[in-house]
């Protein structure tokens, strides 16, 4: 009689790609992706599409409230803790991530942050995979991450010129602008090896939101529609950029507002 197994969390496949798993969790892992092909799909996808979030948000861990963080860990009874594979003065992603949110619990702010991903993706995956990256970063950000006051408009185009130098744009805060919504900050990160800007605002009603760009030589496309991580995201492109609107608001409004910005990029 075959065995009906529970699908494994996201936690437990990284867990899997990092080795802290036992050696009977990881036997019960990896004959459920040999059985379940839904199951080694998201495998691939968590292996190829990793963050290295202990780069990505040192600014960050920096802050964070560390005896607090280290007395949570601490209260883990010993039969429940992963064996260490590293050294301990490198951050598993599970810890990382723990770390990660009792610090965006507490309100701080992520300054600077690189997204890499590996080059294994082929030409037809990389237009939707840098989306996915995107939004698996965008979904950390709370309201409290992008609290303070906004930026004066000449701080917003201090921000905004690295964009432009890097990307080839000709970015202003009047054309990154979005009605009713305030503008928080510009980074520029990167995508497997690229430049990739990144546009935050808060957005009074729903939240988070975020205009990406993208060098890509995929040609135009006209805007379509897609939800991430529980994400309305607008994207399109022209001949040298690729675009995304990211953000909790409806659809049609997302679709709006991408419409604004599109226009004003193309003008």
């Amino acid at each position: 009689m075959n065995e009906k197994h529970t699908i494994p969390s996201d936690e437990d496949l990284t867990a899997f790609i990092d080795g802290e798993l036992t050696a009977e969790e990881a036997a019960r892992i990896e004959t459920m992706v040999n059985e379940d092909e839904a199951v080694a799909e998201r495998l691939e996808f968590l292996s190829r599409a990793s963050l290295p979030f202990e780069q990505a948000f040192a600014p960050l861990l920096a802050e964070a409230p560390r005896q607090k963080l280290e007395a949570m860990l601490a209260a883990i009874p010993p039969r429940d803790r992963p064996k260490p594979v590293f050294a301990p003065s490198i951050l598993t992603r599970r810890r990382f991530l723990g770390a990660l949110a009792a610090s965006l619990v507490a309100g701080i702010a992520i300054d600077r942050a690189v997204i890499g991903i590996g080059r294994s993706f082929s030409a037809k995956d990389e237009n939707s995979e840098w989306r996915a990256v995107v939004a698996e970063y965008i979904s950390l950000y709370t309201p409290e991450t992008l609290a303070g006051p906004v930026p004066a408009t000449e701080d917003q185009a201090a921000q905004l010129a690295p964009l432009d130098e890097k990307l080839g744009l000709s970015l202003s805060p009047e054309a990154v602008a979005l009605p009713g919504i305030d503008f928080k900050r510009a980074l520029m990160l990167q995508y497997d090896g690229k430049p990739l800007a990144q546009i935050a605002y808060l957005d009074p009603e729903t939240g988070p939101m975020a205009l990406c760009i993208v060098r890509s030589d995929a040609g135009s496309k006209a805007p379509d529609l897609e939800s991430r991580k529980g994400m309305n995201v607008v994207y399109w492109s022209n001949a040298t950029h690729a675009f995304m609107l990211i953000g909790h608001a409806a659809a049609d409004r997302m679709a709006a507002i991408a419409d604004g910005v599109r226009g004003r990029m193309d003008a």
